[in-house]
């Protein structure tokens, strides 16, 4: 886990709760019901913060008895449980707000305040979207931008970055839906809108769930990780046949490495430990974030002198 998603965190976590709490105002004063959609949109992204930084800081406790490879895997649970609440507190209320407004439609009163708070929602949605990203651009590879971001193992930046689209996407269909309703004298584009806010976080939910059930099952290191390990021992001049690495993500920045290897059989048992030790410090220092190794050694069948006979 890095600093950088951290602090991701915390840049949205401060924003979400200023704005949460300026929606609601704006929305008790105009009776708008996108606006109570964004109050309760922020609200749910505030406490998405506060579990994010919850599963980090559990994610960090030693390995022990219990645990023999750490609890890396808490972030990605706790990553899940926020895609939950996404989809049942964020989208699923502001559905059934929206809903509860076409059945029973309020008169809006002066949009000022709406305009006024959506629009500084926007630009601190916006500011905070943009740094997150920045963050994430400093450590993804060369794909393109959404496909590194599928891929990413890092809950404290993908989450952010997907909750701040949403957020921002939100904001846009508000300020649309309360425009219309007030150009047009007519409550049911504010309810619409609100529906329409619910499906998108609905939609985003559903993406961080496949991102997170991914990682909570075990996930693999990204492909140029995997092939640069490969290549890196495969060129190994003692190494006779090297199987595909298999490798699975502990923690965002900690890898779990398997590795079966058939060794020539013309090395002693002082040279094969040599090798092997060899070659774990090369993959360490190349990938830092694999930190556990584990190699089968076996002798390769066609040799001159098998280990056990010495």
């Amino acid at each position: 886990m890095t600093g950088n998603s951290k602090f991701a965190i915390y840049g949205a976590l401060g924003a979400n709760l200023c704005i949460a709490a300026v929606k609601f105002v704006a929305a008790s004063i105009t009776g708008s019901s996108a606006m109570i959609s964004e109050g309760i949109h922020s609200t749910v992204d505030s406490g998405n913060s506060l579990l994010l930084l919850l599963g980090m800081k559990r994610s960090q406790r030693p390995a022990d008895a219990g645990h023999p490879f750490g609890h890396g895997k808490e972030i990605y649970f706790w990553s899940l449980i926020v895609a939950i609440l996404v989809f049942s507190l964020g989208g699923g209320m502001s559905v059934y707000e929206g809903i509860s407004h076409l059945q029973h439609p309020v008169a809006l009163s002066d949009p000022m305040w709406n305009y006024i708070v959506l629009l500084a929602a926007m630009v601190f949605e916006g500011a905070s979207l943009f740094y997150t990203i920045r963050q994430f651009n400093k450590s993804r590879g060369k794909l393109g931008f959404w496909k590194e971001l599928s891929l990413s193992k890092d809950p404290g930046l993908f989450a952010v970055i997907y909750e701040e689209s949403a957020a921002i996407a939100g904001l846009v269909i508000a300020l649309l839906g309360v425009w219309l309703g007030h150009y047009f004298q007519n409550p049911v584009f504010d309810a619409g809108a609100s529906i329409l806010i619910g499906l998108v976080l609905v939609f985003v939910a559903i993406t961080m769930v496949r991102e997170s059930k991914g990682l909570l099952v075990g996930e693999s290191a990204g492909t140029p990780i995997v092939k640069g390990i490969y290549n890196l021992v495969n060129n190994e001049p003692r190494v006779h046949t090297l199987y595909y690495p298999l490798t699975m993500h502990l923690a965002p920045n900690e890898i779990l490495l398997a590795l079966d290897v058939e060794f020539k059989g013309d090395m002693t048992v002082k040279e094969l430990f040599g090798t092997i030790q060899h070659l774990e410090d090369q993959i360490k220092k190349e990938y830092p974030s694999v930190k556990k190794i584990y190699i089968e050694a076996k002798n390769f069948e066609g040799k001159d002198r098998p280990w056990e006979d010495l």
